[in-house]
């Protein structure tokens, strides 16, 4: 069965093997950081409720997913997260059938004329409004000139490799997970910079991975390290950034 609704990748990044796929899953946030294999997700929109799997990226805010019938289509990771949990029919019906009652739909979108510009759109109407959801602007003071030669602005531009950074150890805590019985154990850091380039980011998170544990942490520490930070919020705390794979890790003596 063909299925209408989607919109084929007309070029994207397979990934090269399960680690990769793994890891940018965890990414995502469709894994938890324990997991060690993938696994199979639901595409529930558009009246459909299809497994599928997971094979590779346009680009960070649009994953490619593969259907049971061999078809590619690109959606939202945040919107296919919602996807996962048994009420997300119920409530897109109820929104629907809200919406029909109480006014008339704000904008009339048209229907792409060929199927060569359905393929264009990055992301599908809903897709898209969970893409607005899950967007976040970090608004930073700006500093008292002469006081500071970090850099600051409304919205961070994070690097994309990896950078050395430097946090204080704020909060343990613990958050929930919707893929596993088990909450899953964090690590909140403040004062958290980055070296080069020089960019104060404020407050982040980490998984407490086996590796910190290592360490015994304890509120207060300052350390010293490696890693990848990207804009993920902390589920039901105000911290926006999160923190991949640290390494190198060196706490610094009081």
């Amino acid at each position: 069965m063909v299925h209408a609704f989607i919109i084929e990748p007309i070029a994207y990044n397979a990934f090269e093997d399960e680690t990769a796929q793994l890891e940018q899953c965890k990414e995502w946030g469709l894994l938890s950081e324990k997991a060690i294999r993938t696994k199979s997700f639901l595409y529930k929109g558009n009246g459909a409720n299809l497994t599928c799997s997971i094979v590779g990226y346009v680009d960070k805010l649009t994953a490619v997913i593969e259907l049971d019938n061999g078809q590619r289509h690109c959606i939202h990771p945040a919107y296919l997260k919602e996807m996962q949990a048994s009420s997300f029919g119920r409530r897109i019906t109820a929104a629907a059938e809200a919406e029909t009652e109480d006014a008339e739909p704000d904008v009339v979108l048209e229907e792409a004329s060929t199927p060569e510009e359905a393929k264009s759109e990055p992301a599908t109407v809903d897709e898209t409004e969970s893409e607005a959801m899950n967007t976040e602007e970090v608004q930073v003071e700006e500093a008292p000139k002469g006081k500071t030669s970090k850099k600051k602005a409304d919205k961070l531009q994070l690097p994309e490799d990896k950078v050395k950074m430097t946090a204080t150890v704020q909060e343990f805590t613990t958050v929930p997970n919707n893929f596993s019985d088990n909450d899953d154990e964090v690590i909140i850091y403040e004062a958290v910079s980055i070296a080069d380039p020089e960019i104060e980011v404020g407050v982040a998170w980490s998984s407490h991975s086996a590796t910190l544990k290592k360490l015994e942490l304890a509120v207060g520490d300052t350390i010293t390290f490696e890693g990848k930070i990207v804009a993920k919020k902390l589920t039901k705390h105000p911290v926006p950034y999160k923190i991949n794979n640290p390494a190198k890790i060196q706490k610094q003596s009081t």
